[in-house]
């Protein structure tokens, strides 16, 4: 009997028929995944076939929660949404800062889970344990923000909003969930797994009370710790820039990607710095739920035409000015806005222009494939004619639309080496020629290249780039569990630990009184393994075979060193890097192909999935 954190029941939806129930789920599934990520894998797991095509009705849509989400402690409005991934083919998951999770835990529910494909465009509004299936025809085809608008005009304003934009529906594998306009999560394309099941909009409302074991101290402990978020040194760096402090950092240590991670320094950089973002251009500031250091930077466009607001996030303006060789703040932020509003990845979007740039500069392509595009760097024209080829699947742009591991292995030539992906997942925003730690951090990630798991660069630039030894392995294990296992699973957000120094010494504690339950931090890196390793066992079991090359980042940083900047002759180390994910593999209790031994799953609870691994013919070392 749980006694207090968690909801205990999942919600289950069947479009298909239009049928839903309400699931009441082990407590030891609570116990030992907590939630969020732990909960969706768990569920992925045990109730989706092995080998089902992502975008099947019978592929798995999860919105899930954890025991710390909506309550009264820093950054806690988050949820996780997770599919199994069209861009990918593995495991996929995201997170949205959002009403959404309030008003899931306010319903009672840890999980809400969507299976079928409604027989038309529909939404569903959710209240409590009620559940209706509503006709999406009036908002099908508009745009993220438009559904937004129109769904809080009918639900309310404190209604919590999941939505797709055309991307979706056009199951662009680029597809994200968006929330609030702004708010994006589910970068493996799990925007396309929505669209495929004619799912519009998800809308949930809850009028309960989250139970928790110490409510009254869990509120003063939570009131301690929004204080010294406040007080920390950082504060008012963070309040002025946001995640857009990094712009300039990573122009210094030449890790801003730039024309396609071709280079690490960018010639203009000093025209897109959080500083230059802030002085000039900002207007607001957004946050999610609970929230006092909202990373939700609003800027506004300066030139001529119609105003144009978006929220400014280092990863989107990286790869959407730099990457793709633009350095005027406006046009990156219409870029911004008009690819949320198309409900597509930004960061993705900004892969795909500056992989389109360089295939077409090759060769590869030419303007025929493009619709008569003839595109160069730093052209705000091209790069959004791209992005409209890629949404409507014309042309190059449908190719384009399944991915850059599918675009490289269709057009072939030198596009697999510049096809900057980890098993489909397009890199985020930072260089690795220089930075073997975080290249092995792009290449270990759970859901192809993120630095969600483990921003490890900036620990790392001190530490020294140049050392590939066990300590930096370690680290980016430790960063692994903290970010990717401890967050993904509370659900609460990373950002007061990381950017203000939050001590993590308060998270066992809101853990104990909101749940009961003494989890110390040996335990929650238990079971942050436990959660790694049973991911890395449904890649395995849905691809049947595990190869190192799928954890390698592309060959762009070994074979190209960097023509400009500081570090100007510097790539990455094969040999090194090689080194280092054998000690990886070791530290995980993995073997040297990176597939998890049977005594590491043992160890970890997982026999049961050992064997059904087994029985589909994959060997696992002892």
């Amino acid at each position: 009997m749980l006694k207090g954190g968690w909801g205990g029941k999942i919600l289950w939806i069947d479009l298909t028929r239009e049928k839903a129930s309400i699931w009441k789920y082990d407590p030891s599934i609570a116990l030992n995944y907590i939630g969020g990520r732990g909960l969706a894998i768990r569920i992925l797991w045990d109730h989706l076939k092995p080998g089902t095509d992502p975008l099947h009705p019978d592929n798995l849509l999860i919105f899930a929660v954890g025991p710390l989400t909506a309550l009264p402690l820093p950054s806690s409005g988050k949820l996780v949404v997770a599919s199994k991934s069209p861009l990918t083919g593995g495991y996929g998951d995201g997170n949205v800062g959002t009403r959404a999770s309030v008003m899931m835990r306010k319903a009672g529910f840890d999980a809400i889970v969507i299976e079928g494909k409604a027989e038309e465009p529909s939404y569903l509004y959710i209240e409590d344990d009620e559940v209706e299936f509503k006709s999406a025809r009036d908002i099908w085809g508009l745009d993220a923000s438009q559904v937004h608008d129109e769904l809080t005009s009918l639900h309310g304003k404190d209604s919590g909003i999941l939505t797709i934009g055309k991307a979706g529906e056009n199951l662009n594998h680029f597809a994200v969930v968006m929330s609030e306009k702004d708010r994006a999560g589910g970068r493996p394309g799990l925007g396309a797994v929505m669209g495929s099941k004619n799912l519009k909009a998800v809308v949930i409302r809850g009028n309960g009370q989250i139970k928790l074991f110490k409510e009254d101290d869990l509120r003063k402990l939570g009131t301690q710790a929004l204080r010294d978020v406040r007080k920390a040194p950082m504060y008012p760096f963070w309040m002025e820039q946001g995640t857009m402090g990094v712009y300039e950092w990573c122009q210094e240590n030449s890790v801003l990607p730039t024309y396609n991670f071709r280079e690490g320094w960018f010639e203009e950089a000093e025209k897109m710095t959080g500083k230059v973002m802030a002085q000039e251009y900002k207007v607001t500031q957004k946050g999610c739920p609970n929230c006092n250091m909202p990373c939700g930077n609003v800027a506004e466009t300066k030139d001529e035409g119609q105003k144009v607001r978006a929220e400014m996030d280092y990863e989107n303006v990286a790869m959407l000015s730099s990457n793709i060789g633009i350095s005027n703040m406006n046009e990156t932020i219409r870029l911004v806005r008009y690819t949320d509003n198309l409900g597509i990845d930004t960061i993705g979007a900004g892969a795909a222009v500056a992989f389109t740039i360089e295939a077409y500069e090759k060769g590869l392509i030419d303007k025929n494939d493009l619709d008569g595009i003839e595109p160069k760097w730093g052209d705000y024209d091209s790069a959004m004619d791209i992005i409209d080829l890629m949404i409507n699947k014309k042309k190059f742009g449908k190719t384009l639309s399944f991915g850059l591991r599918y675009a490289s292995l269709k057009i072939g030539g030198s596009s697999v080496k510049f096809a900057m992906h980890v098993k489909g997942l397009p890199i985020t925003a930072y260089d690795c020629h220089v930075a073997p730690g975080m290249a092995l951090s792009y290449g270990t990630s759970p859901i192809g290249a993120h630095h969600k798991d483990a921003w490890v660069i900036a620990w790392e630039a001190q530490y020294g780039f140049d050392k590939t030894d066990e300590k930096k392995v370690a680290k980016v294990i430790e960063l692994q569990r903290i970010r990717g296992g401890w967050f993904e699973t509370f659900v609460t957000c990373r950002l007061p630990w990381v950017e203000v120094h939050l001590n993590l010494d308060y998270y066992p504690k809101f853990m104990y009184l909101s749940t009961g339950v003494e989890y110390s931090p040996q335990d929650l890196n238990l079971i942050a393994d436990r959660i790694y390793t049973l991911i890395r066992a449904f890649w395995i079991r849905e691809y049947g075979y595990w190869m190192r090359s799928m954890d390698t980042p592309p060959e762009r940083w070994f074979e190209e060193p960097l023509t400009q900047g500081p570090k100007k002759g510097t790539k990455l180390n094969r040999e090194k890097y090689n080194y280092m994910l054998d000690i990886y593999y070791k530290l995980r209790g993995w073997d040297s192909n990176g597939v998890p031994t049977k005594s590491t799953m043992n160890s970890l609870g997982l026999s049961r999935e050992a064997r059904e691994l087994e029985a589909i013919g994959v060997e696992l070392k002892t």
